[in-house]
């Protein structure tokens, strides 16, 4: 996102607070005439997809005491606006089907038809950056958009917005472009346009063409998805009150509201003396390129933090991209992030609390039950481990697996074979949304399939030795490697089961010596003659080939509950 987008995000979002006062005079105006008509969020448009099979929230303003009449599919409701405006109705359950409607929203003074509407399955995809990588810029890429075909496919990006309150509609189109914060209909032409990042998630598209091909129902994806932020940010903040641990974030929100009513006065000049500082910048790093001078210009100046916290504040994002959208009828919910949360190992500790309240937060505001919250356990990434034991990303994935995969309807996909050592934005995402997909076919589609690798069951000590079992063993374990390539390249599988950590009472994790016996893993080590303790993948970048005779890998998981060492 450029320094310019920032700002004029920025400034739209401060301008909208700063001027709550003047809006409201205006607004006594301005009612008789624009008030008058029905309007509605922007997530409703031609080309969207209902969620098939479920109530259909329709909801948006209108004149006080208006009444308002909603058409769709044979069936009529009509609600009388509140007295603040706002109204709403319920259609009743649709069946799903490729033939496409219109749905028909008439008040007093106006009439708005939206065409072109399916009914299918609508999921959300969010997170973080490895969620919003874009198609375009996936190895697969090219060719996925070449095949980008299939007009029962619909995708909504959100603009990226931030908010100190909840909103009611979505903000300004940043990035901007003109198919961002609007239905659209994937073909080639809509994939390779410039849009999202590089055009909508790699990981979200692949994911939907699967199960458009399992259900061979309509999909629609809604993109809701920043680089690199927090989960704290994607909670409401009467979600952050519901944990005592959490409440530091929810104090950091109230310094957040603190600082932007004594800087907000002092905002608007320190970021024009930062974009008349910029500008020069510009010119002169562009006068230094045509001389090769360009060591001589110096850093880009640091613009001035947002009044409003920006992207990273508690609960910021909940507000100016969530909200909106809430109650829009959904089938479920892909997310991808944590890695924001892993700096250090306490945060990666407080995850589980954070993640799992998250997801709580979202399913309360939504009013729909436990839908399906589908989520990708974080890749391998950095150096290789040395150690069985080392990194904080693990104990990210920890949280993951035991605490946010405790709740129902909640499914994992494990990757820890699908990272890159260099790279935090692994650019093959093929797997990913295929694995994402296996798990939602299980939790979401209720079928019966192989969709998990192999999961810790039970431990016990025999001797020296200690004898693992695994759930989701499919048709049973083996030594596994990772998927082809984007190349076709196929890894040939070691001769020696690998990855695996023992430990006696000194908890000094040593290399084991693992060996699959049927349904279970036999593991030993030189020297270790009271073994208590396995961990299995424990590390940034860990090279264990433990699979299921299906191809996936199983997660990593560690059998004590000793406290974190690392710094």
């Amino acid at each position: 996102m450029s320094i310019q987008n920032t700002f004029v995000l920025t400034v739209s979002r401060y301008h909208r607070q700063l001027s709550l006062a003047f809006l409201t005079v205006f607004g006594l105006l301005w009612s008789s005439a624009a008030q008058a008509e029905v309007r509605m969020p922007a997530i409703f448009g031609d080309h969207m997809v209902l969620q098939q099979q479920s109530a259909l929230p329709v909801w948006g303003w209108a004149s006080p005491g208006e009444a308002v009449k909603v058409t769709f599919k044979n069936q009529t409701k009509q609600a009388v606006s509140a007295a603040d405006g706002t109204w709403r109705v319920n259609l009743n359950p649709v069946d799903p089907g490729s033939d496409a409607a219109t749905l028909t929203v008439k008040g007093r003074h106006n009439t708005l038809i939206f065409k072109d509407v399916l009914v299918g399955d609508v999921w959300i995809a969010s997170g973080q950056s490895n969620m919003e990588f874009g198609i375009q810029t996936d190895k697969r890429g090219q060719e996925a958009i070449a095949r980008a075909t299939d007009s029962q496919i619909r995708f909504f990006f959100v603009p990226w917005a931030t908010a100190l309150q909840p909103d009611t509609d979505i903000g300004p189109a940043m990035p901007p472009s003109a198919l961002n914060g609007k239905w659209v209909v994937c073909d080639p032409s809509i994939m390779s346009a410039n849009w999202a990042w590089h055009g909508i998630s790699a990981v979200g598209y692949y994911f939907a063409t699967d199960i458009r091909r399992f259900t061979r129902h309509p999909i629609g994806l809604i993109a809701i998805y920043k680089g690199g932020t927090p989960a704290q940010a994607w909670v409401s903040i009467s979600g952050l009150e519901k944990d005592d641990v959490l409440a530091h974030y929810v104090a950091d929100h109230h310094a957040v509201l603190a600082d932007f009513e004594r800087s907000k006065s002092a905002y608007p000049q320190a970021r024009a003396d930062y974009e008349a500082t910029l500008k020069k910048w510009n010119e002169a790093t562009q006068t230094a390129k045509t001389k090769d001078e360009i060591r001589l210009v110096g850093p880009a100046p640091k613009a001035p933090s947002p009044p409003d916290g920006g992207y990273s504040a508690p609960a910021n994002l909940f507000n100016g991209m969530v909200a909106p959208l809430i109650p829009y009828a959904i089938k479920g919910v892909i997310w991808y992030q944590g890695e924001s949360n892993a700096g250090n190992t306490t945060e990666g500790n407080e995850y589980g609390i954070l993640f799992t309240r998250l997801i709580s937060d979202w399913r309360e505001k939504w009013s729909e039950g436990n839908f399906p919250f589908l989520f990708v356990q974080l890749p391998n990434i950095n150096r290789l481990a040395k150690t069985p034991s080392e990194g904080k990303w693990p104990w990210v994935r920890e949280a993951q697996r035991k605490t946010a995969l405790s709740l129902p309807s909640a499914g994992m996909a494990t990757t820890i074979d699908l990272g890159e050592a260099d790279n935090l934005h692994p650019p093959d995402k093929l797997y990913v949304g295929k694995r994402l997909a296996l798990v939602a076919r299980h939790v979401a589609y209720g079928q019966n399939l192989v969709y998990s690798g192999p999961m810790n069951d039970s431990m016990a000590i025999e001797g020296n030795r200690i004898r693992l079992t695994f759930q989701n063993i499919g048709s049973g374990l083996a030594i596994g490697v990772p998927p082809p390539t984007s190349d076709g390249e196929v890894l040939s599988a070691p001769s020696q089961l690998t990855g695996f950590g023992i430990a006696g009472e000194d908890r000094n994790f040593v290399w084991a010596n693992a060996e699959i016996d049927g349904n279970s893993v036999v593991l030993s080590a030189t020297g270790v003659e009271h073994p208590v303790a396995v961990r299995y993948d424990w590390g940034q970048n860990p090279y264990g080939d433990l699979y299921n005779k299906e191809g996936l890998p199983a997660s990593p998981f560690r059998t004590d509950d000793w406290p974190p060492t690392e710094k």
